[in-house]
C-alpha cells in the first residue's frame, strides 16, 4: 500500500486536512453509537442471556471501569510512540471486541466484551483527538474544523438512540454491538493510506510507578461511586474503594512531581486556564448526565414513551447542539475568548435545569421537556467547545495526548460522581415523599417524578458552581492571550484542542433498565485563549 499523499516538501498535503477530519469524525461517532446503542440493547441482552439485574450494571460498570482508568496510559502512549497506530490499534480492538460481545452466548463473555472494548476505547479516543489537534495547530481553518467535529460528536449521540432503538427492534440486540464492524472495517483501511505517523524523537520509557497509582486511583474512584449507586453508601466495597482512592491518586502526584519523565506532567493541570476547564468539563459532565438519565426514565416510564421515540425526542436537542457548536466556534469563540462563552452556557444550564422541576406525573413533551432539551442544547454548544480547548490549550506537541487523556478523565469522574450523587439524592427523595403522602392516588409516579426533579435542583448546583468557577479563575481574553504569547516564545507550543466531552456527555449516562426509581430503592443502572488569531504556527499533520 503506498503511503500518504504528500507534497512536493515532503509534507502531507494540505487538502489532506479536512479528510483526516472526516476520518476522525467517523471513529468518534462509532464510539458515541457504542455508547448509546447498548445502552438501549441492554434489557434485550438480558432476555437473551438469562442475567441479573444486578448483573446487568456491570455491561456498562466493565466499561466505564476499563475507559476511565486506562484513559492516561492510551494517551500516553500516541504521545510517545506516534498517534497513527494507536489509533489504529485502538480502532481495530474495538472492532474486534464489539463482533466478540454480539457473539455473547453468557453474561461473562459479555461483560469481558464491553471491558476490553472500555481498553481500546481508552486507546482510540486520546490517539483520535491528538490527531485532530495536530492537524489542524496553526491553521485558520480550526475553529471550524472543531465546530464540525463537534457537531459529529453531539449528534452521534442522538443517532445512536435512534439507531440502537430501531436495531433492537427490528433486528436483534447483538447487531448494536455489530454495527462497530461496519464502521471500523473502511475507517481502519482509510486511516493506513491517509494518516502520517509521528512520534517524540526523545521519548522516554513509560512512567510505570505513575501508570500503577493513576490507574489504581482511577479504578477505585469509579468503582466506588458506581458501587454506591447500586449498593450503598456504607457497603465495604464503596468504603474501601473511595478511601483507597483519594491515597493512591496523592500518591501518583507526588510521584509526578519527582519523576524525570511523568505520566503526567504536573504544570498542565496547575495552569489556571486549564484547571478551571478541566473543572468546567468535569462539573457540566456531572450535570448533563442527569438530564438524560432522569428525562429517560421519564418519557419511558411516565408518559409511556418507546425506547426509539424517547430516542427520536432528544433530536432537537441534539440540532441546537450542532448549531450552536459550529457558531461558537467559528464566530463567537474568536472574538470573546473562553470565559463569557462558559459562563454563558453554566447560567443557560441552570435554567433548563429549573425547567426541568417543574415536570408532573401529568405533563406534556411540548411543555415540560422540549423548552428545557432546547435551553440545555445551547448551554452545551457554549460550554464543551471553549473549555474543551482552553484544558488542552498551551501544551506541546509530545503532550498532546495525555492532556486530551485528562480531558477524557474529566468526563468520566463527573459522570460517575454526578450520577451517583443524582441518583442517591432522587431515590432518597422519592422515599421520603411516599412516607409523606401514604394515602395520595398515583403515589408511585408522584414520588418518582418528584425524585427527578430533586436530582435537576442537585444538577442546577453543579451548573452554578461551574459558572461561579469560570467567572473568579478562567482568564480573560486578553491576559490569556498575553501568557498564551509568552508561552508559544518560551516554549515553541502549538494550539492543542479536542471536543470528546460533548460526546461522553451524551454518553454513558442513559439508564440502564426500564425500572423506575421507586421509593427506598436507587436507580439501576496554563493558561489560554481559544483566539485563533493568537494561535502559534505549526506543521502538518502528526
Amino acid at each position: 500500500m503506498t503511503g500518504p499523499l504528500t507534497s512536493a516538501a515532503g509534507q502531507p498535503a494540505a487538502p489532506n486536512r479536512w479528510a483526516v477530519l472526516a476520518l476522525l469524525g467517523t471513529a468518534q461517532l462509532m464510539v458515541v453509537l457504542d455508547a448509546t446503542i447498548v445502552n438501549i440493547a441492554l434489557p434485550s441482552a438480558q432476555k437473551a442471556l438469562h442475567f441479573s439485574t444486578a448483573d446487568r450494571e456491570w455491561i456498562v460498570t466493565a466499561y466505564a471501569l476499563a475507559f476511565g482508568s486506562l484513559l492516561l496510559l492510551g494517551g500516553k502512549l500516541g504521545d510517545l510512540f506516534g498517534r497513527k497506530w494507536t489509533f489504529i490499534a485502538g480502532l481495530t480492538g474495538f472492532a474486534i471486541v464489539s463482533a466478540i460481545g454480539g457473539l455473547a452466548q453468557n453474561f461473562d463473555m459479555l461483560v469481558s466484551a464491553r471491558a476490553l472494548q472500555g481498553m481500546f476505547g481508552a486507546l482510540l479516543a486520546p490517539s483520535a483527538l491528538g490527531l485532530l489537534t495536530v492537524t489542524f495547530a496553526g491553521s485558520p481553518d480550526r475553529p471550524k474544523a472543531f465546530g464540525i467535529f463537534g457537531a459529529i460528536a453531539g449528534g452521534g449521540a442522538s443517532v445512536g438512540l435512534v439507531l440502537g432503538g430501531a436495531l433492537t427492534q427490528l433486528l436483534s440486540w447483538r447487531w448494536c454491538l455489530y454495527v462497530n464492524l461496519v464502521i471500523a472495517v473502511p475507517t481502519g483501511i482509510v486511516a493506513l493510506r491517509l494518516l502520517v505517523n509521528r512520534r517524540d524523537p526523545d521519548r522516554s520509557g513509560i512512567d510505570v510507578p505513575g501508570v500503577l497509582t493513576a490507574s489504581a486511583g482511577l479504578f477505585a474512584l469509579v468503582y466506588g461511586f458506581s458501587n454506591a449507586e447500586t449498593q450503598s453508601w456504607t457497603a465495604t466495597a464503596t468504603v474501601v474503594a473511595l478511601v483507597a482512592s483519594p491515597v493512591l491518586l496523592a500518591a501518583f502526584a507526588v510521584i509526578e512531581s519527582r519523576v524525570k519523565n511523568p505520566l503526567l506532567p504536573l504544570h498542565i493541570v496547575r495552569d489556571r486556564a486549564r484547571g478551571d476547564a478541566y473543572l468546567s468539563v468535569l462539573l457540566s459532565s456531572a450535570g448533563v448526565f442527569g438530564v438524560f438519565f432522569f428525562l429517560t426514565y421519564y418519557m419511558q416510564l411516565t408518559l409511556r414513551f418507546s425506547p426509539l421515540t424517547a430516542g427520536l425526542a432528544f433530536l432537537p436537542m441534539t440540532g441546537v447542539l450542532v448549531g450552536t457548536s459550529i457558531t461558537a466556534q467559528t464566530r463567537v469563540l474568536p472574538r470573546t475568548g473562553a470565559k463569557p462563552l462558559v459562563m454563558t452556557g453554566m447560567a443557560l444550564a441552570v435554567i433548563a435545569m429549573i425547567i426541568f422541576t417543574r415536570l408532573t406525573p401529568g405533563g406534556a413533551y411540548a411543555t415540560h421537556i422540549l423548552p428545557g432539551l432546547l435551553v440545555i442544547g445551547l448551554g452545551m454548544g457554549c460550554i464543551f467547545a471553549p473549555a474543551i480547548g482552553t484544558a488542552t490549550l498551551g501544551v506541546e506537541v509530545n503532550e498532546t495526548g495525555v492532556a486530551s487523556a485528562m480531558v477524557n478523565t474529566s468526563q468520566q469522574v463527573g459522570g460517575a460522581v454526578g450520577l451517583a450523587l443524582l441518583s442517591t439524592l432522587s431515590a432518597s427523595a422519592a422515599t421520603d415523599y411516599a412516607r409523606a403522602h401514604p394515602r395520595l392516588p398515583g403515589l408511585a409516579a408522584a414520588a418518582a417524578v418528584h425524585g427527578y426533579t430533586t436530582g435537576f435542583w442537585v444538577a442546577a448546583g453543579f451548573f452554578a458552581t461551574g459558572f461561579v468557577l469560570a467567572l473568579l479563575i478562567l482568564p480573560s481574553k486578553a491576559g490569556a492571550r498575553e501568557c498564551t504569547l509568552r508561552t508559544a516564545l518560551a516554549r515553541g507550543i502549538s494550539y492543542a484542542h479536542h471536543l470528546d466531552a460533548a460526546t461522553l456527555a451524551l454518553t454513558h449516562s442513559l439508564p440502564t433498565s426500564t425500572t423506575p426509581p421507586t421509593p427506598g430503592r436507587r436507580p439501576p443502572d496554563r493558561e489560554g485563549s481559544m483566539d485563533r488569531r493568537d494561535a502559534p504556527a505549526s506543521g502538518p499533520a502528526s
